[in-house]
């Protein structure tokens, strides 16, 4: 039925030529991809605004596709563009966004096939809105978490029901990519094909094109740390002989940055260092750019040392890899190449190709789950950085008041640019996390939606506003969602609001078994949305780093993941929680928090331990778009609890810096809540739910 209201309002619209149009005809659009907005073949429907016409580049492309020359090889009919770095990074450096130059796709996620006459794009429920605005009509979209979506193998079979070659960049396909798509395609005619050469970097103009960042690396100070980078290489060469290796190679620059405790800047928003790591038993490789090394961080690794110890650094240039893997694996009798974990993707083909076949061990990093759990040092600074950064977004958020009360003319724009000025002021700050979202009105209904010079809405006091920001520091990352209302809202939001509220609170508020599985969590966020029928179409959470990534492994809690049914929490994991309702055209709610994995050891009773969650996140939430007669009493204490704790901490931090103005916007936001009087929604329904989900994660194991 959702889908069918939708579909009217892009007839109603002039997106979509509905003129005998039934929903099963338009059901089967979706699933070919041809469901696009203003992509109508009668008419001239006016074309969205942040559309990119990509004609010409797909021209270019296939031309040298068709190019044994330039290939080096026979032609590919299909070409595999994805939207990862040689390291497989979830967020990439500006010149390492190919899929964006082909596509004017601009969201972090996608996956695209080419052929000489047609052009796919995959990506997830994040960035369907963005993706249908974005890319024109060349192209298809497959709406990824929907019903009945044909995968990338599944589309490729029926396009090419007879003999044909996939081209891709080895570098840019992790091995679990290759053998998904190879395993999928095993009982056809069609041929994967490694090329030597990028087509996106052949027909990229170097003009249009930003250069590489190299930025000077730092080594993270064990103050910050909690251990230095020696106890860290003891700790995963153990972990490397639990596994029967005695060698590896570490590609993800995250897991880089945590075994030698070494920052950067060359990937923007992650304080990351381009490189890549062989760790033995004795030796550590480590291949970067050497003239981003000063001379203080080669002699804190021990990079001059005249006798080499099993602590010593060996610096070797970035591209040296490639000829060491060949080399170097001949010494080892199995040598651990990263697997798929979660948001790490684990090694490229590239990298498995170039190691010996019977040194080859695929297992998933051991490094993940070393640095998901954080210390007691990394702990007490991701608390403190939390009360940091609230302290910036409070004073924002006041700010931001200001001018709306005043009347003045304000834009999406602006509200970027006053967040980020504010978290750059606090002390030990490095930016971002990610680029600052705000959305306002029908922008706060894409759920990762960035204002442009073409999209930027002024606020008004008439609609929601959706600002999702974080902020990286020296003592740990942040992430925060609020959504914000400056005049009377609607029944409509006041109850998204408050029902995305309500799973917030019932998710950080859980108390359940160790072995439960991630996903079970999950539908405490989304129960009280399913009440009604509302759902939203990403994940609820992610896991955080400490100074590194804001999406971080092993941590997702998603209810029908596969990985979610697998991976348990850990006490020092830490994880943001963000449930939301996104209306499409009109509003949007979110809500972020971050929260710790503790332990309850005062429930031991039985063979099991119990664990909960400890909001770390000291933000309000915003009176004026609650309708308390939803909240029990029992949530109505839980806010009245966290109100007060922001008071407390917050409340000292923003008067410690003198930021008057936000400690009294603050004031204002978290004051008492009558407990009494509740006629909410009984709590039964969410027992019953959670009982049901414990029961079959219990017996999943």
């Amino acid at each position: 039925m959702k889908f069918w209201i939708a579909a009217l309002f892009l007839c109603n619209s002039g997106f979509w030529s509905c003129k005998s149009q039934s929903y099963s005809e338009l059901e089967e659009a979706r699933r070919n991809g041809e469901l696009r907005k203003a992509c109508s073949k009668h008419g001239h429907p006016v074309q969205p605004e942040r559309r990119v016409n990509s004609t010409a580049r797909l021209i270019e492309l296939r031309k040298i596709m068709d190019s044994e020359l330039i290939l080096a090889t026979t032609a590919v009919q299909a070409y595999l563009i994805t939207s990862s770095d040689e390291h497989q990074s979830t967020d990439v450096d500006e010149y390492d966004k190919r899929w964006q130059y082909i596509s004017g796709f601009s969201g972090s996620y996608a996956n695209i096939i080419v052929t000489q006459k047609k052009a796919a794009l995959w990506t997830d429920g994040r960035f369907h809105l963005q993706a249908d605005e974005q890319i024109d009509c060349n192209w298809l979209l497959f709406r990824e978490g929907h019903r009945h979506i044909p995968t990338m193998s599944e589309w490729l079979k029926n396009e090419f029901p007879n003999a044909t070659r996939l081209g891709l960049d080895p570098k840019l396909v992790s091995q679990h990519m290759w053998n998904y798509i190879g395993h999928e395609l095993k009982e056809t005619k069609i041929e994967l094909v490694a090329l030597n050469v990028s087509l996106i970097d052949v027909i990229w103009p170097s003009n249009e094109r930003q250069q590489r960042r190299y930025k000077e690396a730092f080594l993270l100070d064990e103050e910050y740390t909690g251990k230095n980078y020696y106890t860290k290489i003891n700790e995963t060469r153990t972990e490397l002989l639990n596994h029967g290796a005695d060698a590896m190679v570490v590609t993800a620059l995250d897991e880089i940055a945590w075994l030698l405790n070494i920052r950067g800047r060359d990937v923007p928003n992650s304080p990351y260092v381009r490189s890549y790591v062989i760790l033995d038993m004795e030796h550590i490789y480590l291949y970067v750019n050497n003239s981003q090394i000063p001379q203080t961080v080669r002699n804190q690794l021990h990079y001059d040392s005249k006798i080499h110890r099993s602590d010593t650094v060996i610096l070797k240039d970035y591209d040296q890899i490639w000829s060491d893997l060949g080399t170097l694996s001949q010494l080892y009798k199995k040598i651990l190449i990263p697997s798929h974990c979660v948001y790490n993707y684990g090694a490229s083909h590239a990298i498995y190709q170039h190691i010996f076949e019977d040194r080859r061990m695929l297992r998933q990093s051991p490094i993940i789950y070393l640095k998901a759990i954080k210390n007691e040092v990394e702990i007490k600074w991701m608390l403190q950085t939390n009360i940091i950064d609230a302290a910036a977004v409070c004073d924002c958020f006041a700010y931001i008041n200001k001018k709306v009360r005043r009347g003045e003319r304000l834009f999406e724009s602006h509200l970027v640019t006053y967040l980020n000025q504010d978290r750059y002021t606090q002390n030990h700050s490095l930016g971002n996390s990610f680029t600052t979202r705000v959305g306002f009105a029908s922008n706060g209904a894409f759920p990762k939606y960035e204002p442009t010079t073409n999209t930027d809405k002024q606020i008004f006091k008439n609609s929601t506003l959706v600002l999702d920001s974080g902020g990286q520091y020296y003592g740990g990352t942040t992430e925060v969602t609020r959504t914000l209302h400056f005049g009377e809202p609607t029944d409509e939001m006041k109850e998204a609001y408050t029902r995305v509220l309500i799973g917030l609170i019932q998710l950080s508020t859980l108390t359940f078994p160790s072995n439960m599985r991630m996903a079970v969590a999950d539908a405490m966020a989304r129960a009280s949305l399913w009440e009604v029928g509302l759902d939203y179409l990403h994940e609820t959470g992610h896991g955080v780093g400490s100074f590194l990534g804001v999406q971080e492994s092993p941590i997702k809690v998603h209810f029908n993941s596969e990985v979610s049914a697998q991976q348990t929490f850990k006490p020092g994991y830490f994880l943001s929680v963000g449930p939301g309702y996104y209306r499409d055209g009109v509003f949007g709610v979110r809500l972020e928090n971050m929260l710790q994995v503790i332990e309850k050891p005062w429930l031991e009773r039985t063979t099991h331990s119990y664990y909960g969650f400890k909001t770390i996140t000291f933000v309000p939430f915003e009176p004026n778009l609650i309708k308390f007669s939803l909240l029990s009493a029992q949530q109505k204490k839980w806010l009245n609890n966290y109100n007060e704790q922001i008071r407390h901490l917050v409340g000292e931090e923003l008067k410690k810096r003198s930021r008057m103005e936000g400690f009294y916007w603050m004031m204002d936001k978290t004051q008492y809540i009558p407990e009494n009087h509740s006629n909410i929604m009984l709590n039964t329904p969410y027992l019953i739910i959670l009982l049901n989900v414990v029961s079959i994660a219990l017996n999943y194991v």
